[in-house]
């Protein structure tokens, strides 16, 4: 239709400045409207929160004033709706200031306006108390949604200094406050401090306000637009540069202009989205074939020989014959589809096929990993992108167990009714295989690598060992060494969530600086400040020794690209295999610090994790010498000619691996955020004041036909009503046993307080306590152990009711070394003996009944009484209390969950010891009765046995 004035005839003229402000104008009208009337009308109804009222607490937060209450929810929700039009309009206005015809990123950044106003109606129409779920989900994404939202609108920018001036003030107070806004969060959930929610609310409310500071700087460039329309400085033609533009023209012959210019490819994006997924997979089998192999000496008490199947990771060694090099690197696509079948391992019926099957997978991945990477060493930059997927897929591995409390949803020990997604994992990496394997650059040819050919295979393969060690284990589960650095409670270090997102953030940083910066990747500098980080991780606990960890994790991922290209310029026969072989030496070692006592020279590797490491940095600083000697050069003529030979959609590739790497990061946040413990727990009969404790020796968390046991253990603590549990053979956070931690799914599904116990780095086997009750304090203690294994405990005190109540979690060495075991008896004793504390010991003592170190656990030298001295049948496990009233006794059987059944008591917090007597259940009150749900033939194999009913005492 043509317009019906003429160019220049105007009916009526609007600002584009007007509609930033009255955007800033409805926006803060509905938050400070709803603060006033708040305050006005319900001060200490909204300041008050689940721990403090006034006047401890004294401001209210954002979520407590705009909440459910009535007027104002209702002044809100109008003046957030009346927004919604400019913010809509905002947005638009935007992208026709920044649109450009040879660029997406403007379409991107609207695209991101357009969802982050839609989720803020979610997340202000659908409130907590209306659908917790779906108001976390919609607050969530809008949260993440602001970080693409604010760095695309600074990239954007016109050239107004002062605008982006205003602009970087506004972003980075936005992003500074969320630091002191989650301590002050912690310090409020974990710590309980008086006053911390008030100091949160200050700066929730203050990001509220830089939050919509920001889009109000618009006013200083929409001052050039008119509405209806007419643009009268020429901005939305196309005629100014931005700030991003002007950059990259400077930049237009370094590697950024490459990177971040020219149109986006949804091919290209694919192609590299199905790469990472190949990755993913070779990092979710290769970090379950070791679990697998555990689960047969767990059950043998001993070697084995299923333990041979962990050579199978050098698979490249056949890559040396010349003739089957060249058919793989051709061929790679059949290899990788062949690895397939170890995501199918899921499907077999017994252990041991489900150990082959995942071997073969492991062989196969790690043989078509080796020979893609040399079919593309004469192409540095599809190189590049064959191992930015490599390492991409560690980060979305650890991701995903980060996701799903730190089981990996493909792996063996998964399936349908434990929580995996074996069978979507399985389709998916089929379709990324055919996608990803359309040819190699050398397509079998020996075509050698750009550059330089000094250096020294040997050294290139030691440095290669010791990264995929360093990478596995301690990088393939976000909270891995966050356990080595824990040391109890009151809290004084990282937790696993949300802080185990921090790993994952320093893993992705840490890519960024090997593939941007690979000069100073290598440097012995850099080397040195891992070697330090190493250092700090292995000696200091808390934050300090996660410092450390940061530092190192940085170093390791930064380091990958070097190492991994400076091994794939060598026959991968004499680099890849040797390296694979190397590292199981080095997985053998790491397992041998804490299986000293069951393995062939186990005393020499004895609880010595600092030699593992500094093994480990000598390995890697093998690497780097030799990566020293083969420096290849972005800038040099012949990479450059190499660069230039290959399609724009090439030239870009990066950009597109580190688009996925901004997902993954967005995604690892956001499942911190929602994985956040409520920490707002309730005993289960909290009206008779009764405590229900119980211990269970859970065999690492592999049930009797190698499935992952936590859904079966989580069925049967929540049906048995336990307040407070101990968990022996519990450390996971090992190559050996997935590097997981299985009181994570259990703590947050339960709602329970958690302590992991003494981690990895202190040699036990594990022991660990989850409460209803808060945990005070909480000490963790290895007991004398000079020939055997050592002995964990727990020793935490608990606010039960108001009262503080002493637990104790201990599992005694083996049966084998006495004299450890008297020394620990006598050990404990003394604990117990001196806590001025009821008290409750949840143990596993190797002895029996009456006889040897019972006198010691039991009696004058402990202060302990038997829960039942009757129960003869006992060798292991044993509740012991005293100054507490036991009021019930239980043992409820395993299934075939573990090897060990469950005990259980009941005491009565505030009430003095009882008798021996037994008395009938209808003496007993309804409240301070054992569950009907385990009478005689029970619940999916649990029952009441040894007794068949559940006792109790007056």
């Amino acid at each position: 239709m043509a317009p019906k004035f003429k160019d220049g005839d105007v009916v009526a003229t609007i600002s584009g400045k007007w509609i930033s402000w009255a955007h800033t104008g409805a926006a803060y009208a509905a938050f400070l409207g709803a603060l006033i009337v708040g305050i006005g009308l319900h001060y200490k109804k909204i300041v008050q929160n689940e721990f403090y009222g006034y006047p401890d607490e004294w401001f209210p937060s954002v979520s407590a004033t705009i909440g459910d209450r009535y007027p104002e929810r209702s002044v809100f929700m109008v003046f957030i709706a009346i927004t919604s039009g400019p913010r809509f309009a905002l947005v638009g206005l935007w992208y026709i200031l920044t649109r450009k015809s040879n660029s997406t990123l403007p379409k991107f950044v609207a695209g991101v306006g357009i969802f982050r106003t839609l989720t803020c109606g979610g997340w202000t129409y659908v409130t907590s108390t209306d659908d917790h779920h779906w108001h976390d989900i919609f607050m969530i994404s809008y949260l993440v949604a602001t970080v693409p939202w604010t760095l695309g609108c600074l990239a954007l920018s016109p050239r107004n200094p002062t605008a982006v001036k205003y602009r970087k003030i506004f972003a980075g107070g936005f992003f500074a406050t969320l630091v002191p806004l989650t301590y002050f969060f912690l310090q409020h959930k974990v710590h309980r401090v008086a006053g911390a929610y008030t100091t949160y609310a200050l700066f929730e409310w203050l990001t509220v306000l830089l939050d919509v500071g920001f889009d109000t700087v618009t006013v200083l460039d929409f001052a050039s637009l008119e509405i209806v329309i007419k643009d009268v400085r020429g901005l939305s033609r196309g005629n100014t540069q931005t700030v991003a533009e002007s950059v990259l023209e400077k930049q237009k012959d370094k590697e950024v202009g490459n990177v971040f210019s020219g149109a986006f490819s949804w091919s290209a994006a694919i192609d590299a989205a199905a790469d990472v997924y190949n990755g993913f997979v070779f990092w979710s089998m290769l970090t379950s074939l070791a679990l697998l192999i555990w689960y047969f000496p767990l059950w043998y008490m001993g070697l084995c020989g299923y333990e041979i199947a962990i050579l199978v990771t050098i698979s490249p060694f056949l890559l040396g014959i010349k003739p089957l090099r060249f058919l793989t690197v051709r061929r790679v696509r059949l290899c990788h589809l062949l690895s397939l079948v170890g995501l199918l391992s899921f499907l077999t019926k017994t252990p041991e096929s489900r150990l082959f099957t995942t071997a073969f997978g492991v062989g196969m991945s790690a043989l078509s990993w080796s020979a893609t990477f040399y079919g593309e060493r004469s192409q540095p930059q599809r190189l590049e992108a064959r191992i930015s997927a490599f390492i991409l897929g560690l980060l979305a591995s650890s991701i995903a167990k980060f996701a799903f409390w730190t089981n990996n949803p493909i792996w063996p020990i998964m399936h349908g009714p434990n929580g995996g997604w074996n069978k979507v994992g399985l389709a998916l990496a089929v379709l990324a295989v055919l996608r990803s394997t359309r040819g190699t650059a050398s397509s079998g040819a020996d075509m050698p690598a750009p550059g330089s050919s000094k250096g020294s295979r040997t050294l290139a393969a030691l440095g290669l060992a010791g990264l995929f060690f360093a990478l596995h284990t301690l990088l393939s589960d976000s909270s891995t060494m966050i356990s080595w650095v824990w040391e109890g409670y009151p809290v004084r270090g990282p937790l696993a969530v949300p802080h185990g997102a921090y790993t994952l953030l320093a893993m992705g940083l840490g890519l960024v600086i090997g593939l941007f910066y690979p000069t100073f990747t290598r440097s012995w500098t850099f080397f040195g400040a891992g070697s330090i980080g190493a250092a700090v991780l292995t000696i200091y606990s808390h934050w300090t020794g996660y410092y450390g960890a940061l530092v190192l994790t940085v170093y390791i991922m930064a380091l990958s690209p070097v190492l991994i290209s400076s091994a794939a310029r060598f026959p991968p026969g004499s680099t890849f295999g040797l390296a694979f072989l190397v590292y199981n030496l080095a997985l053998l070692a790491h397992v041998w610090t804490v299986a000293y006592a069951f393995v062939p020279g186990g005393p020499l590797l004895r609880e010595r994790t600092d030699i593992v490491m500094t093994v480990m940095m000598l390995l890697i600083g093998c690497g780097v010498f030799g990566a020293s000697s083969q420096k290849v050069s972005p800038s040099s003529a012949k990479y450059r000619a190499k660069l230039g030979s290959i399609s724009p959609a090439a030239r870009k590739q990066r950009s597109y691996y580190l688009y996925i790497l901004l997902g993954l990061e967005l995604l690892a946040t956001s499942v911190a955020y929602l994985r956040f413990p409520s920490y707002d727990y309730t005993p289960y009969h909290a009206e008779d004041k009764v405590i229900t404790a119980g211990i269970w020796t859970i065999h690492f968390s592999v049930d009797n036909d190698m499935w992952s046991s936590e859904h079966r253990m989580r069925d049967v603590i929540k049906e048995l009503e336990l307040d407070v549990f101990g968990l022996l053979e519990s450390d996971t956070q090992r190559i050996l046993m997935g590097n997981r931690d299985v009181t994570q799914f259990l703590a947050e599904d339960l709602g329970m307080y958690v302590d992991y116990g003494p981690g990895p780095n202190k040699h036990t086997w594990g022991a660990a306590l989850l409460s209803k009750f808060p945990i005070v304090n909480s000490t963790h203690h290895l007991l004398p152990s000079p020939v055997g294994e050592l002995a964990p405990a727990i020793h935490a005190t608990l606010d039960c009711y108001g009262s503080l109540i002493d637990v104790f979690v201990f599992h005694s060495g083996q049966e084998e070394d006495p004299e450890d075991r008297r020394l620990q008896s006598e050990y404990l004793a003394k604990l117990m003996r001196e806590s001025p504390r009821p008290s409750i010991l949840l143990s596993y003592l190797v002895t029996k009944p009456k006889e040897g170190n019972y006198n010691t656990y039991v009696g004058e030298k402990s202060g302990m009484r038997d829960i039942d001295s009757s129960d003869w049948d006992r060798w292991c496990e044993y509740i012991l209390y005293k100054g507490i009233r036991r009021i019930g006794y239980a043992r409820v059987s395993r299934s075939t969950i573990t090897d060990t059944e469950i005990q259980a008591g009941k005491f009565l917090v505030g009430a003095p010891e009882g008798t021996d007597d037994q008395i009938s259940e209808d003496q007993v009150p309804i409240g301070q009765r054992w569950p009907a749900l385990f009478r005689g033939q029970g619940v999916r194999d649990h029952r009441y046995h040894v007794f068949e009913e559940p006792r109790y005492y007056a």
